[in-house]
């Protein structure tokens, strides 16, 4: 029965070829465009480290002065002073944790026709790679006595190995950074979280490649490596004084796996600023304690503007659809007589409904491939725009799958009115004209 209707509605559709592709285009500029911007917005507000997000917290608290402060309201700031974030790693309380810093490095690629490079670095404590998941392709993270005893080694990322060594396990090997040696003790796989989520708010940008070497806090400081992007360059004039400087320029995450760690870290750092307040350290006692998808909501990752360009494309859409139904109603205004002798002839009002159903669902689908192509081809105009995710404007299989949802929906939606209009035609009247 199904395919005596699609072979109805194929002619229906073939005999008013101009209404047709009006009512495909039409549906089609509405779907490409709703694709591009979902696909873009999906991009930015997904989830990074979905099978760890949960138990992943960024800790805060706040040194700053009274003036301007209101209990409750005031938000503390994003990073933390070396003071304080050395204080919450030497208390352990929590499974994993890490403090890190975005540094620029100087890769000397060896080469005597290559000149030296800069590429985004972070220095960072040994949970690093455990607390965030990152996997090895070679070789493994250092460790705590390597933190302390300030090690010159470093992790390198795969495309950094690719480029240096050829893809070969280099572990073992020495690379020059900013002038010195270092012993590299781990290369990472392909890891890239988008967005970069744990250095939004220390500088450099959210979304691209990844970092390509990572080395530990304190041999990075040794060697006069400062964070990328600070204010305490305006406060402290020498690179060295950063530990004892009260200048915030770590963030600090930690890993907590269930509701009664995430209390008690919460407890511990309220009981922690409390007694920075009496020791005369702090004038504040607000702390900030966010699972990892809360901070990215705090941090306004996702711009404005992308959800404000996804509602305007969906709206358009609806106009679409608005549209949509115009034509079909139209052409049922058209089709008046062919429908009242199939009503003559035996034809049930649930025949006529089902009939002009499926003609708006090939409609739907014929919109859904051509709005597919004007989809990508939005797409790769988002990749020409400067913009950081850029690059990573691409139509994933699950973005493909939706674009033939939403324009199947979107048709059966603009089909119901004329279809009931349809079915409801009285077939006497239709009979007599004729």
């Amino acid at each position: 029965m199904l395919g005596y209707y699609l072979d109805l509605a194929v002619r229906s559709l073939r005999r008013n070829k101009i209404l047709t592709a009006l009512m495909i285009v039409t549906l089609a500029l509405g779907i490409g465009a709703s694709i591009t911007t979902l696909t873009v917005l999906k991009l930015l507000s997904g989830d990074p480290l979905p099978e760890k997000s949960a138990n992943l917290f960024y800790a805060r608290v706040d040194p700053n002065p009274l003036e301007g402060y209101v209990p409750g309201q005031t938000k503390p700031d994003s990073i933390m002073s070396y003071t304080d974030a050395m204080n919450l790693m030497h208390a352990h309380r929590a499974v994993r944790q890490a403090a890190m810093a975005l540094i620029d490095a100087k890769i000397d690629t060896q080469h005597p026709n290559d000149h030296p490079y800069f590429a985004d670095g972070v220095m960072t404590t040994a949970d690093f790679f455990a607390l965030f998941n990152a996997p090895f392709q070679y070789g493994s993270g250092w460790t705590a006595d390597d933190d302390e005893s300030r090690a010159t080694l470093v992790v390198i990322a795969d495309f950094l190995n690719n480029k240096m060594f050829g893809g070969a396990n280099s572990v073992g090997k020495t690379i020059r950074i900013d002038d010195r040696d270092f012993r590299i003790v781990g290369v990472l796989k392909h890891w890239a979280p988008q967005p970069r989520f744990y250095a939004t708010d220390l500088g450099g940008h959210d979304y691209g490649d990844g970092d390509a070497v990572f080395m530990p806090l304190k041999t990075a400081r040794s060697l006069d490596k400062g964070p990328q992007d600070t204010e305490c360059y305006a406060s402290v004039s020498d690179l060295q004084h950063l530990e004892s400087a009260p200048c915030e320029w770590l963030g600090m995450w930690v890993q907590l796996d269930d509701s009664t760690a995430v209390a008690n870290y919460r407890m511990f750092l309220d009981g922690y600023a409390k007694q920075q307040v009496a020791l005369g350290r702090f004038k504040r006692s607000e702390t900030s304690l966010l699972d990892l998808m809360s901070w990215l909501s705090d941090q306004q990752v996702v711009p404005n503007d992308a959800k404000l360009q996804t509602y305007l494309a969906f709206g358009f859409l609806l106009i679409c659809v608005v549209n949509t139904v115009g034509l079909l109603l139209a052409k049922c205004l058209r089709r008046s007589r062919e429908i009242g002798v199939r009503r003559a002839l035996g034809a049930t009002r649930r025949d006529i409904f089902t009939q002009f159903m499926v003609e708006a669902a090939i409609v739907g689908v014929a919109g859904g491939v051509l709005g597919l192509v004007l989809a990508v081809l939005g797409l790769w105009g988002v990749r020409h725009q400067p913009a950081q995710y850029a690059s990573l404007a691409h139509l994933d299989v699950e973005m493909f799958l939706v674009t033939f949802a939403v324009a199947l929906v979107a048709s059966l939606i603009a089909g119901l009115l004329p279809a009931w209009r349809a079915c409801v035609v009285a077939p006497a009247p239709q009979l007599k004209a004729a």
